[in-house]
């Protein structure tokens, strides 16, 4: 692997302004060349750039990567100042950024990570939206969603399994097995996390009617083959997803409409499904929500010119769409939140029932946060997708025994595009993400994979999350709300080696209503990344572990005596 070479200031300028001069063109760097002086800077320098590349970020030319108003960093200068900061780091120097703006270089230690970030937290007294657009309006913070400001996002793809997962879960529960054919699923919103729901669903057999709002996102999904078919025509949605049901036969279509007006009416219709949930990005109802009655550009200027009234009738439609969704309730579909705070919102809207409906968590996911299972995902920082296919095959040889990751590792190639650096993302759990992770460092060291790997997770994962509408919502001892975990989650990440670590306010579900904290460590062949993955592949997921345990789950209480886990006041 070739070492940067030595620059002067002029240098050094030439080469930030070819990396992320223009924000409608930056792309990753791809091969063995280092441009930072080692990989454990080269690693989040890559993956800052890779969540602003076209195929992967929603408006990289605003540094919003996805969510509505996720961004990778405050401004088009601090995105600057923090290439040129990852460009000079040296291995035993620590850079801090606050909410997108770098703002200092500490000499720390080679064990310490390379990058300590923090974004949108507020003192709870003032964490409101309205403080925080206040303050974001001075240019003091930005919002970091989850892995948009911690620089892990690798396109649709990062929720896919999670999504497939999920469906899978809500399969087995109600209908006996995990697999959904011949079943409906209703949904909205083809985002970027949205957007993974139509290939989940298909991937997992179901028919799926997706309704957005936006023809862009629609044609975006097409395009990267998240979606089969589109139509602009209600009575012709309907009419697919019936005729694929009734074959067994698995189909996504996309309605081009709002999901205000179409819930609504398919519910007036007594149209049923199977699967009902919604994945718009109501939960910054501000920029993420299109009110009924307005197109997207109309929406955009609205938000502009009057804010306040686009939050009334943002609300008084999330507060129809819900009121959809509970008709449903009441006609016997499973419908669930899909952590997007759609119900938080409709409840402030004067929706009264609004949370008769579980969120997708305590429904489905809570038994497998128990083991420490969660989305554990990599990314070739070659930009070789024949390294992925490599990692795909030695993660097969490992885990011959896990039904569901064999199938994903059998389907997920030849339907999965890759957005950005090629990446891939499946669920592992306690024990078994240090040993993937060892696999991964081992086929670096052998040359097998030709340069060195990330790999991280979403910040939706077993331990790293205090969110009462989402994660964490109707755990066991009521603990929903206490935010302790995830930070003892990134303290414990950061004393383990973790290369990057951050932690977040309001990701996923808005200001006010979470704290998660994400972390990423560097696979490059070497002995010191071994015992890196080691550590915190086996504290990462075992925080998830021990959460659940203090909550009295049994399930993480015989996951902590099968692993051994050192627990003092549980036995």
């Amino acid at each position: 692997m070739t070492v940067a070479p030595a620059r002067d200031e002029t240098a050094l300028d030439a080469l930030v302004e070819s990396l992320c001069g223009d924000l409608s063109s930056i792309r990753a760097p791809r091969g063995t060349q280092l441009n930072a002086r080692s990989w454990s800077a080269e690693a989040p320098l890559r993956m800052l750039l890779n969540n602003l590349d076209a195929e992967v970020a929603e408006r990289p030319e605003d540094l919003v990567v996805y969510g509505g108003s996720g961004r990778a960093a405050r401004s088009h200068a601090a995105l600057k100042a923090i290439v040129r900061a990852l460009l000079e780091l040296g291995d035993d120097e620590s850079l801090l950024v606050q909410s997108g703006k770098p703002v200092a270089v500490f000499r720390t230690t080679r064990a310490a990570p390379r990058v300590l970030i923090a974004n949108s937290l507020l003192v709870p007294k003032w964490a409101t939206w309205q403080e925080f657009r206040r303050l974001e309006a001075e240019g003091l913070t930005m919002f970091g969603q989850m892995t948009a400001g911690s620089w892990i996002y690798i396109g649709t793809q990062g929720i896919l399994q999670g999504t497939y997962q999920t469906f899978a879960a809500a399969a087995q529960q109600h209908f006996g097995t995990s697999s959904l054919a011949g079943r409906t699923i209703l949904t909205a919103g083809l985002g970027g996390m949205g957007g993974a729901q139509p290939l989940a669903a298909t991937l997992a057999g179901a028919a799926i009617l997706c309704i957005e709002v936006d023809p862009a996102r629609i044609e975006r999904r097409l395009q990267t083959r998240y979606l089969d078919e589109a139509t602009e025509s209600l009575d012709d949605a309907v009419a697919r997803v019936r005729a694929a049901a009734a074959e067994g036969r698995a189909l996504s279509v996309g309605l081009l409409g709002n999901a205000a007006d179409v819930v609504p009416e398919l519910a007036r219709r007594g149209e049923h499904f199977d699967l009902v949930t919604d994945q718009t990005s109501a939960h910054d109802p501000l920029t993420g929500y299109v009110p009924t009655g307005l197109s997207v550009a109309d929406a955009a200027t609205l938000r502009t010119s009057d804010p306040d009234e686009y939050l009334r009738r943002a609300g008084a439609s999330i507060a129809a769409h819900v009121e959809a969704l509970l008709e449903y309730v009441r006609r016997g579909s499973y419908v669930f939140d899909y952590g997007n705070n759609l119900r938080g919102e409709a409840e402030a809207a004067g929706v009264s029932e609004a949370f008769s409906y579980p969120g997708f968590v305590p429904a489905y996911i809570r038994p497998l946060f128990c083991r420490g299972i969660g989305p554990f995902r990599w990314a070739a920082l070659s930009g070789d997708p024949a390294d992925i296919e490599a990692i795909d095959e030695a993660l097969r040889e490992l885990f011959p025994g896990d039904e569901l990751l064999q199938r994903w590792l059998e389907l997920a190639p030849g339907r999965v595009a890759f957005q950005g650096l090629p990446a891939r993302i499946c669920w592992l759990g306690y024990g078994d993400r240090a040993r993937a992770g060892n696999a991964i460092n081992e086929l670096v060291r052998s040359g097998r994979v030709r340069a060195p790997v990330v790999i991280g997770r979403d910040h939706l994962d077993a331990g790293s999350v205090a969110s009462p509408y989402r994660e964490t919502e109707a755990m066991r001892d009521g603990s929903d709300a206490i935010a302790d975990w995830p930070i003892l989650n990134a303290l414990v990440n950061v004393a383990a080696g973790a290369t990057w670590v951050s932690v977040h306010h309001g990701g996923g579900v808005g200001i006010g209503n979470s704290i998660h904290a994400g972390m990423v460590v560097l696979a490059d062949g070497t002995d010191e990344a071994a015992e890196r993955l080691e550590r915190v592949l086996t504290t990462d997921p075992g925080m998830g572990v021990v959460r659940h345990l203090d909550a009295g789950y049994p399930e993480a209480q015989a996951a902590a005596a099968e692993h051994g886990l050192d627990t003092p006041m549980h036995g």
